[in-house]
Parts: structure tokens; sequence; C-alpha cells
């Protein structure tokens, strides 16, 4: 069958990088419904779609999970750094990286 040629491989994969950005897009608009409508278990949904398509897509894309985690660390270390407005008013990229670390052991 034609599927086992490399071309075939290719398109496939452009299909599921497309379909991806379809996800993210729909995982948004869920995420603004649900946080409208105050409905914690839509937009907690939403959200962690959204997580999960982010990881997949960094992946089909060629970068890996660890890269993008590496990544993650590295910028709200940076926004720790630059005193991001959230890390000045709430503490949040603290929060965050301080959670990751010791959830994972970056």
């Amino acid at each position: 069958m034609f599927l086992n040629y490399p071309e075939a491989e290719i398109t496939k994969n452009i299909k599921v990088v497309e379909w991806l950005k379809a996800d993210l897009i729909n995982s948004t608009a869920a995420l603004y419904k649900g946080m409208l409508r105050s409905k914690e278990d839509q937009w907690l949904e939403a959200l962690a779609s959204i997580i999960i398509t982010c990881y997949v897509l960094s992946s089909r894309l060629g970068a890996g999970f660890s890269r993008l985690e590496i990544k993650i660390e590295a910028k709200l270390r940076q926004g720790i750094e630059e005193e991001h407005e959230m890390e000045k008013w709430y503490k949040d990229l603290s929060g965050l990286l301080g959670h990751l670390v010791n959830k994972s052991n970056f």
C-alpha cells in the first residue's frame, strides 16, 4: 500500500499538526465559554486539553517533551528575574516553578 512510502508519513504528520492546531483553537474557545459561565469543570478540562495538546504538538514538531519543559523552566526563570507583573504581584511564576521542580525534578 502507499502508506509505506515516506511521503505518506510526511502527509500524515502534516495532517496531525493541523488537527492539533485546530484542537488548540477549540480548547481555547471551551476555556472562554467555561470562564464566562463560571463552570470550573469546563475551564479545567479546557486548560488540561490545551496543555496536553501543546506537549503533543511539541513532539510532532520535533522538539519533544523534555525540550518543551526546559523552555518552560527557562521562561519561568526569566520572568522571575525580569520581575514580570504576575511575579511581582502574586509570585505566580515562582509558585509554578517550585511546583514543577518539586513534582518532576526538572
